[in-house]
């Protein structure tokens, strides 16, 4: 029954919390986290203790690192030996900390990420600037606690007599907080502090004006004063910090780009490796050769250039790709009074002042308390020797050391402190000299005595002391910055020369949505026939190109889809390409009508398309620009009337000197012509004005510009072609309803199935396409000119080969 009563009923909610609770608070305040005072975590503290204790000093010769690291596990931190080589190493790393702690002999890593040797092979010892964390420990002046196993005492934080949190920054995660304070230069940060101990109420931009950003122990460049001001103001904020570069030009017209410094904690040699893979998956354009020439004179990469390329371009594309350009974030977050409180720079300076106001202060108590106590021992000691034939009477009286001392006590007023004194008075002192030796050491004392009353007894005397004692440090330690600050975080631009290379090639659109790209040398190699391409499929754009130039995609649902020419698989001539699907959903009834290469995104033209329902519309192309959402959803160009409306054309047109004129014809044979300027321009999501008067069920087949000098050609839905003069249709107005061009017929008569103009000097080919598909080429010069009401001839049997669904110009074979 007595066991019963032990157990107790709690929930899992209590029982977890509180543990989790316990836990978060002791790795928080324990383990992670850096304190506000001497910038230290736990194990960093215990292992610089620890080596100073063992004497393993900067003025004494280099120890086993295994020997540090055994002691500081065995008195002090019993966790794992590799986590505390690891703080040991990592205070000896002269590109991670500003001032490092440790001197360390052999190897102790990379800025390539190399690991050091194991710690029975390195040897270190404290740094000189490390004795300052730890001068005056052994005048009370921190809290001493006793140790895991309660056999040795140890300190609860360093006196510091450098501003350590800043000057070498801190890194840490712990539950549910973590930190990342970046490194500062000593001087600076020592001349912020002493202006503040003069100007308790100085402003955060005041103290800037001293500490005006971090100093990378890498150097670099770092970039954005809005970022650094918020971080120092809320212990939160964000910079960009860039590698220190220069261009050198080589001969033959090459240049290169020269890397001396990288920003802080990036991998030298992931950096390298990483520059170098854009290089093989040519990513980017340009780069011939990227080596690591660091040696022992200092940090350095060359890339170098091939001729004539874009080196700045380039630059700028490292920068924004790689870790040649990195994003820092402060999260400012330290032990302040025993709790993780974010801290900015201004609190940060208070508590360090506040910290060494009382590390003075006590370390002035005692040294006043061992003054008083010797001036009281030679006070004696004079006396002593004023009477000394009494005393040696009065001790050769006595039957041993206690009786002795007790003697004097009776005798001659002397205090059981100075009573030990004399007795334990070594006879060669008892000579005049020894007699002026204590007199002015008394005299000494007097005056130290007073001046330590007087450090104790007044806030600017202390307060000159700290300002002494920092400005002595920054004397023997400080060195100039390294790192260049700039106001203005530069914007990148990325030119697309620089991302591709400038490459002729070949570019196919089919009917069916297949769009690929390929190298003109395999084209050249390969049939022009043997296009990869399904046998119910061809293709409805085939052009010389370039890697450079902008591919515009027309449906006739009314989307656009652009591509840059170099985004398009490159494939082989015999191979299918890319299905526009793979990409962007269409429609199942929806199809690329019109495909458009351009140069440059800065022409000056407009897009002139005319719908089946009778609507026509201008657009200025720089409407059609693309977005940012370009690879996964089209643009809309024009909007349509009815889900039944689909666009039947759509042309791209540059003001020229002759006076074209826009041709619609209908369905059911009628002709429409007038001039360009009655159709507005009007934005991209508008469905334009009127085009043609259509009765009934007819609608538009087509759209083509003309000139009043230009041939017009049609094919019928029986198969008929007929050639005629543009001018047979006169000029008139828009939105009428046109002019008869077919002789109208009692049964089955002829209707409209598409037409094409062409300039009266050309003697080439026309393609008819059937729905079959089946290609036809016609000769313009083996039909004659006829009349308007003619029906033309005979050319294609439409129940062998399919009905006429278009008519173009034939795509000749390229010649490259």
């Amino acid at each position: 029954m007595a066991n019963e009563s032990k157990i107790q009923e709690l929930t899992l909610e209590d029982v977890m919390g509180d543990r989790f609770g316990r836990y978060s608070k002791s790795i928080i305040q324990e383990r992670a986290l850096p304190d506000v005072r001497d910038g230290l975590k736990p194990v960093q503290r215990r292992i610089l203790f620890a080596m100073n204790k063992d004497g393993n000093t900067y003025d004494k010769g280099f120890r086993k690192s295994a020997k540090s690291v055994g002691n500081v596990m065995g008195n002090f931190h019993p966790h794992g030996d590799s986590s505390i080589y690891e703080a040991l190493v990592r205070m000896s790393q002269d590109w991670k900390l500003r001032a490092p702690l440790v001197e360390m002999h052999g190897n102790n890593g990379s800025m390539d990420g190399d690991p050091p040797a194991a710690m029975r092979y390195t040897e270190a010892r404290l740094s000189k600037i490390a004795g300052l964390m730890l001068q005056d420990i052994d005048k009370k002046t921190v809290e001493m606690v006793l140790n895991f196993d309660d056999t040795e005492y140890e300190p609860t934080v360093l006196p510091a007599k450098i501003p350590n949190l800043l000057v070498n920054g801190a890194t840490g995660i712990s539950a549910g907080y973590a930190t990342d304070i970046p490194p500062h230069n000593l001087s600076e940060v020592i001349d912020g502090l002493t202006y503040l101990i003069d100007h308790r109420d100085a402003t955060l931009e005041k103290l800037m004006e001293f500490v005006p950003a971090p100093d990378f122990p890498t150097g670099g460049i770092i970039q954005g004063a809005a970022g650094i001001k918020k971080a120092y103001e809320t212990g939160r904020g964000r910079i960009v910090v860039r590698a220190k570069t220069s261009i050198e030009t080589l001969k033959g017209g090459k240049s290169q780009i020269n890397v001396s410094e990288i920003p802080y904690e990036v991998n030298k040699a992931q950096l390298v490796k990483r520059i170098d893979e854009l290089r093989i998956m040519k990513k980017v354009e340009g780069i011939a050769e990227v080596r690591d020439e660091t040696d022992r004179n200092g940090l350095s990469i060359a890339i170098e250039l091939k001729r004539e390329a874009n080196a700045q371009g380039i630059l700028n594309y490292l920068f924004k790709n790689t870790d040649l350009q990195i994003n820092y974030n402060f999260n400012m977050v330290a032990i302040d009074h025993k709790r993780p409180e974010r801290i900015g720079l201004k609190r940060f300076m208070e508590a360090y002042l506040d910290f060494q106001k009382e590390i003075v202060t006590k370390r002035t108590q005692f040294d006043l308390q061992k003054a008083q106590d010797r001036l009281h021992i030679v006070a004696g000691l004079i006396k002593a020797l004023s009477i000394l034939d009494q005393v040696i009477a009065t001790i050769r009286a006595s039957k041993n050391r206690k009786d002795a001392k007790q003697n004097l006590v009776d005798q001659y007023e002397f205090s059981p402190e100075q009573a030990e004194a004399i007795v334990t008075l070594q006879l060669y002192r008892l000579t005049n000299t020894d007699v002026t030796e204590l007199e002015s050491e008394q005299a000494k004392l007097e005056k130290d005595i007073a001046r330590f009353k007087g450090i104790l007894g007044s806030d600017r005397k202390l307060a000159n002391v700290i300002k002494k004692e920092m400005l002595q440090v920054k004397k023997e330690f400080g060195d100039p910055r390294r790192t260049t600050v700039e106001d203005e975080v530069q914007e990148l631009k990325i030119d697309t020369e620089v991302l591709v290379p400038d490459e002729d090639v070949v570019v196919l659109v089919s009917h069916d949505g297949y769009i690929k790209r390929s190298s003109t040398r395999s084209y050249s190699a390969s049939d022009t026939d043997d296009n990869g391409l399904k046998e119910d499929d061809y293709p409805i754009f085939l052009d010389k190109s370039n890697t450079l130039a902008h591919l515009f995609l027309f449906t006739n649902k009314g989307h656009l889809i652009y591509r840059p020419v170099y985004e398009l698989t490159d494939s082989r001539w015999k191979d299918t390409g890319e299905h526009i699907s793979q990409t962007i959903g269409l429609d199942s009834d929806e199809q690329i009508i019109k495909a458009m290469s351009f140069d440059n995104l800065k022409s000056a033209g407009t897009f002139l398309m005319a719908t089946n329902d009778g609507y026509i519309k201008q657009t200025a192309f720089k409407d059609y620009l693309p977005g940012r959402n370009y690879k996964k959803h089209p643009s809309v160009y024009i909007k349509l009337k009815t889900d039944e409306s689909f666009v039947t054309n759509i042309m791209y047109y540059e003001p020229q000197s002759k006076d074209e004129t826009v041709l619609l014809m209908s369905h059911n044979g009628l002709a429409l012509r007038f001039d360009l300027a009655e159709v507005p321009v009007n934005g991209a999501r508008t469905a334009g004005v009127k085009s043609m008067d259509l009765r009934g069920n007819d609608q538009v087949v087509d759209l083509m510009l003309c000139t009043s000098d230009d041939n017009i050609a049609l094919i019928t839905t029986r198969g008929a072609y007929k050639e005629m003069k543009a001018e047979e249709v006169p000029v008139t107005s828009r939105a009428r309803k046109g002019v008869l061009i077919l002789r109208e017929l009692k049964s089955n008569p002829h209707r409209v199935s598409d037409f094409i103009t062409y300039p009266s000097s050309f003697e080439g080919a026309l393609e008819i396409i059937t729905d079959r598909p089946i290609v036809q080429d016609i000769l313009t010069t083996d039909h004659p000119l006829g009349s308007r009401y003619s029906n033309g001839s005979f050319v294609i049997d439409t129940e062998t080969v399919g009905n006429p669904v278009m008519l173009r110009q034939k795509l000749l074979q390229l010649v490259v």
